[in-house]
């Protein structure tokens, strides 16, 4: 738990404010004390999805959905203010850690343990069930262990069963590893996705290790659909049941009271004496900032919203795991988002940001770069082994900040294909060399037909006030080999052409730190902010046009160290026709 934060509000309604839960896709969750001392948990929509129907939409369905499932598993509706902005919903506050956070501090739980967790969550979820509802993001942060048992939290996304899903096209609902297959492959969502996601939940508490392993989302998406469970090591009989859960066909998988039947439980869980340390894991409670609280700062004051000072706020700050993580909630968008980096957890997601365009054309100084265009000729080339390693001399400073990426460092063998059956509509062969350090990098590749152009924009979800540096370039590679000569890919006479083995046309290194706007956002148009440089020595001044070379393009977002020492951190393509 967070202590608050200069800009937050001391009031929300009636509510004092003592602590800060979780930050999510939503808004920003607070441990509050009603006027009569309960202790509540407060979400506040955030500002910038306000003005977005669909996300709106989502939040009083949640607040519906709390207020109608009245469960010893779910925690109960206290308060609400959905007339008008800000809109929050303040419901009981359930103490404990969650399931997450428990097995990170105390590892597996044991084969018992499990089977008494894994019964009372059958039979909370059999509950809401009960109500018409399907929960839809059941997974180990919407875990809460109180002394009393298991508690559901987070109906951000539940919904009645049957009803329409408030979803995007090609927007799966849920997280990456507990969503099923067929919510990720036809959007189908029900009791029985909440049953994979129960079997998937328990693996983790059994192994303490993500059910399909980690990753970027598509990747973990994909093995979900292909590939099974990780149970290594798990109890015989508990595996067996979590594999049925898991089932790949969602008619065969069991109900949940046959879940809870064949757990065999034969005590309470709070008599379990391993449940019970894990209870103790809860953090205390911590007092009112101050006996006085001023009417001059409510929930509405300046600084509070996103819009107006986001990294003064404080909710863009990287979220912690306990107790609450709020599902994150895609708005409606012009463009594909993708999350890269820490939060292995949160499937495709997307923010209405504020778009800064990057003023390019900085001088081409710096590290040794030499302006001009070099001889065509050396474009035809990129056939040595790649050499991972760079001078180390090159580290970036303040005063040298690297301004291009060298092309003949290595070969890359990263390719991005286009497949419709995937969760983001494709994937790339190969992860990232290098996981994002920062918070979340977020991303959007979107061409534009019209102008014949690609607009790329990224950005730290979650940037630090404490890194002052950390230089990203795009790569944007074409499907084929390219002849400098022609523009075009290579003509052998046979009607073939070489799959490109080049890094691509790079763009200038840009300081994710060090952007103007709050959030700073980079945006980047292929061709014009693209050249090609080899050996120090800029080859192209710009990117083909994407007519000359038909086909998936790949998109590197890559971390520069120097010209010569850089990584990729996240990749994207597109296809153009």
């Amino acid at each position: 738990m967070d202590a608050l934060r200069p800009q937050d509000p001391q009031l929300i309604g009636s509510h004092v404010l003592l602590g800060r839960l979780g930050v999510g896709g939503m808004g920003q969750v607070y441990l509050g004390r009603s006027p009569g001392g309960r202790l509540v948990a407060i979400k506040v929509i955030r500002d910038e999805i306000i003005d977005h129907p669909d996300a709106l939409a989502r939040f009083r369905r949640e607040v519906e959905t709390v207020r109608a499932v009245r469960s010893a598993y779910t925690v109960g509706l206290i308060d609400a203010s959905l007339d008008a902005p800000p809109y929050w919903l303040a419901t009981e506050y359930v103490s404990g850690p969650t399931l997450s956070k428990a097995v990170g501090a105390r590892g597996p739980l044991p084969v018992e343990t499990c089977r008494s967790v894994f019964a009372a969550l059958a039979e909370g979820l059999a509950a809401v069930h009960r109500y018409g509802v399907a929960h839809r993001d059941l997974k180990p942060q919407n875990v809460i262990l109180s002394a009393q048992g298991p508690q559901l939290i987070d109906f951000g996304i539940a919904r009645g069963i049957g009803q329409t899903a408030l979803t995007e096209t090609g927007y799966a609902p849920g997280t990456p590893g507990f969503t099923a297959p067929e919510a990720l492959l036809r959007n189908e969502v029900g009791p029985a996705g909440d049953i994979f996601a129960l079997g998937a939940t328990m693996a983790y508490a059994a192994t303490g290790r993500p059910p399909f392993g980690s990753g970027e989302a598509a990747g973990v998406s994909y093995r979900v659909v292909h590939e099974e469970i990780d149970l290594a090591g798990v109890d015989g009989q508990l595996a067996d049941l979590i594999q049925a859960c898991v089932a790949k066909d969602p008619t065969a998988r069991p109900g949940l009271q046959d879940v809870v039947a064949r757990c065999s439980v034969r005590a309470a869980l709070a008599e379990d004496p391993t449940y019970s340390a894990l209870v103790a894991l809860a953090e205390p409670i911590p007092q009112a900032q101050s006996a006085s609280l001023p009417e001059s700062r409510p929930l509405t004051a300046p600084g509070f919203g996103l819009a107006d000072a986001a990294t003064q706020s404080g909710l863009l700050s990287a979220p912690p795991s306990y107790p609450y993580t709020p599902t994150q909630v895609a708005a409606p968008r012009t463009s594909r988002r993708r999350l890269w980096g820490m939060s292995a957890g949160l499937g495709a997601a997307a923010l209405v940001v504020v778009t800064v365009v990057l003023v390019q054309g900085l001088a081409d100084d710096g590290n040794g770069a030499e302006k001009g265009a070099g001889s065509k000729g050396d474009s035809k080339r990129r056939t040595t082994e790649p050499s991972r390693a760079g001078d180390s001399s090159e580290t970036p400073t303040k005063k040298r900040p690297p301004t291009y990426i060298d092309g003949d460092v290595k070969i890359s063998r990263d390719y991005w294909t286009a497949d419709l059956s995937k969760p983001m509509g494709g994937e790339c062969n190969l992860p990232p060399e290098e996981r994002f350090s920062g918070g979340d990098l977020l991303t959007s590749v979107e061409p534009d037909p019209n102008s014949r152009r690609v607009y790329i924009t990224f950005r730290d979800k979650y940037p630090s006030l404490e890194r002052e540096t950390y230089y990203v370039s795009v790569a944007v590679k074409s499907p084929h080999e390219i002849d400098a000569d022609t523009g075009k890919p290579f003509d052998f006479g046979d009607g073939a052409a070489q799959q490109s083995l080049n890094v691509g046309y790079t763009s200038k290194p840009i300081n994710l730190y060090d952007l103007p706007g709050s959030p700073g956002e980079a945006q980047l148009i292929y061709p014009d902010d693209f050249a090609d440089w080899f050996k120090g020595k800029k080859a192209a001044d710009e990117g083909i046009p994407l007519s000359n070379d038909p086909g998936d393009w790949t998109v590197q977002f890559i971390h520069v160290q120097s010209p010569r020492n850089y990584a990729s951190i996240a990749c994207d393509g597109f296809t153009w026709k």
